[in-house]
């Protein structure tokens, strides 16, 4: 499967509507994130049922911004709708391997349950819809802070 480009528009329809999203940020002026995109391309082929996404920093400042992107390249995954793991730096294929696998692995239910309870104690609101692109990019910001203690 070939990767998706996401922007600030499409960021939390793509992550609301597919079982697992990998989403990595980069630049054209990035060397180390360069040197992942093959990587990346590759394992997107050899998963065609995790979603492989990518997001232009430079394009899109202000979606990188609001998922609180402070280095690159960053890989972020999603399971059902809820952030799962955020990285900064390239992964060797075999680990990205490792990384999808653990990913996919992941039963959806548990991993809702523990972000609602999250929500919960950070004062977060549920939605019995679907969340729009805001709300999506918000909770991955805020999913980030609480894994980074901010």
């Amino acid at each position: 499967m070939a990767t998706v480009d996401l922007t600030v528009d499409s960021f939390g329809t793509t992550v609301a509507e597919n079982d697992t999203v990998l989403v990595d940020f980069w630049a054209a002026w990035c060397g180390p994130c360069r040197q992942f995109a093959p990587v990346f391309d590759a394992a997107s082929e050899q998963h065609p049922d995790v979603v492989f996404a990518k997001v232009d920093t430079e394009a899109e400042q202000q979606l990188a911004a609001m998922a609180g992107i402070t280095s690159i390249p960053t890989l972020m995954a999603f399971r059902g709708g809820v952030l799962v793991f955020s990285q900064a730096g390239a992964l060797p294929g075999s680990a990205l391997d490792q990384l999808l696998d653990q990913v996919k692995g992941l039963d959806i239910a548990e991993v809702r349950r523990l972000a609602e309870e999250q929500a919960g104690e950070q004062g977060g609101h549920q939605h019995d819809d679907e969340p729009s692109a805001q709300e999506a990019v918000q909770s991955a910001a805020d999913q980030l802070n609480a894994l980074h203690g901010r």
